[in-house]
């Protein structure tokens, strides 16, 4: 396999999803292998798991640059935080951890990172100068911020203090769904998060990610924005995606 082939696995709070990544086009050349994440997500339970993935993804991954990505800030190496995973993670030496475990170098990446790093190799971003924003809209806010397609890592962006709440709270898909808000509800929400984006970075593209995404005719079209926001392309294999090409990225 050429070296624009790499895998990609993608660390979540329910599943573990990974594939073959062909790099020139951003399809998979593996089936996608998707195992549940151990409950409680500890770290030894969560690697072992990877451990399987990897073994059912590819027999043979000694050529192959793996990259995986997890909900998590990720500082040289270390997750600095932890979202729908164990606290043990905070602070925890992870990239060492998997590569042992794996026995293969790896190149460890937050998830939305990950996201919006696809959309700007193989999606809604590709070829966008300027300043652009991802946001996956889930169980929390995840957001990517890329300025002429390099990578700002670990922005956070979710955890604005807007009317002195942590946002993401209060806009993300999660508050829609334990609210039942409607979606004019909703959007009127998004609509104060994207302008508050908007008024910090004056970006020139939003792209909307997360599952709530394929029902974005529903509510994109209810917010009033000086910045153009359209859906994200890859949604259940963004961060496979993503990771496998900053693993390619960083072999280099």
């Amino acid at each position: 396999m050429s070296a624009t082939t790499a895998i990609g696995i993608d660390i979540g709070g329910t599943g573990i999803k990974g594939a073959i990544v062909d790099l020139s086009t951003g399809a998979l050349l593996s089936d996608r292998v998707k195992l549940p994440t151990p409950k409680g997500g500890r770290p030894q339970d969560i690697i072992e798991t990877t451990q399987q993935l990897l073994s059912q993804v590819a027999s043979d991954t000694e050529n192959l640059p793996v990259g995986v990505c997890f909900p998590a800030v990720i500082k040289h190496g270390h997750t600095m935080s932890a979202a729908n995973v164990s606290d043990r993670w905070i602070g925890l030496g992870a990239e060492a951890l998997f590569e042992k475990a794996l026995k293969v170098p790896i190149h460890f990446v937050n998830d939305a990172d990950a996201a919006g790093y696809a959309e700007s190799q193989f999606g809604a971003a590709t070829g966008v100068a300027g300043v652009v924003i991802l946001t996956t809209l889930g169980t929390g806010i995840g957001t990517a911020l890329l300025n002429d397609g390099v990578l700002v890592p670990n922005t956070e962006l979710g955890h604005l203090q807007i009317d002195g709440k942590d946002y993401e709270t209060r806009a993300a898909y999660s508050a829609k769904e334990r609210e039942n808000l409607s979606w004019d509800k909703w959007a009127a929400r998004l609509q104060k998060y994207y302008a508050t984006l908007e008024q910090l970075f004056s970006p020139d593209l939003f792209i909307v990610g997360g599952g709530v995404s394929k029902h974005h005719e529903d509510f994109l079209p209810l917010l009033r924005l000086k910045t153009r926001i359209i859906p994200a392309v890859h949604r259940n294999n963004a961060g496979i995606l993503g990771a496998a090409a900053l693993a390619v990225k960083f072999r280099e």
